[in-house]
């Protein structure tokens, strides 16, 4: 019997594995998403929230477009859905010529509430797996987590 550890993949066969992975976490992403209707906010504006919330702090308009990979004039529109829902404010900088964007009280309870309710589902799925299939569940994600240093 081969020892998996030893076993190394070959380039079609990592491509494989990467591609069923790719779609995988698309589909585990897609799925867990379904709970953010709760919110109340769209996907745009809770991605965007997101970033404010999660991605160290204040940004400007650009940085925010930027990060989310759309253009400013989207992102505007976005931040102006947010501001009007009391989920992010607009403050100034030292100079006064740029708007800093940060969230809300409001909108980091939001967003956090979103991200209990999405673990809560993952991990209500995650208990119906055997204690050895949990283990190498988490050991899978040890090296998740190595392969997105890497990207």
């Amino acid at each position: 019997m081969t020892d998996v550890k030893s076993k190394r993949l070959s380039g079609s066969e990592t491509f494989e594995a990467a591609d069923r992975l790719h779609s995988a976490a698309i589909h585990l992403l897609r799925r867990l998403r379904v709970r953010d209707r709760e919110s109340g906010v769209g996907p745009a504006q809770l991605s965007a929230l997101s970033v404010l919330v999660l991605g160290g702090g204040p940004r400007s308009l650009g940085e925010l477009a930027e990060a989310e990979q759309v253009r400013p004039p989207t992102m505007s529109r976005i931040v102006a859905g947010l501001v009007r829902a009391g989920l992010v404010r607009r403050g100034k900088t030292e100079d006064g010529r740029r708007v800093r964007l940060e969230a809300t009280a409001k909108g980091t309870r939001i967003l956090q509430e979103g991200r209990r309710r999405r673990v809560e589902s993952l991990a209500q799925a995650l208990s119906s797996l055997s204690s050895e299939d949990r283990e190498k569940l988490s050991a899978l994600i040890d090296h998740l987590e190595k392969v997105i240093r890497h990207l």
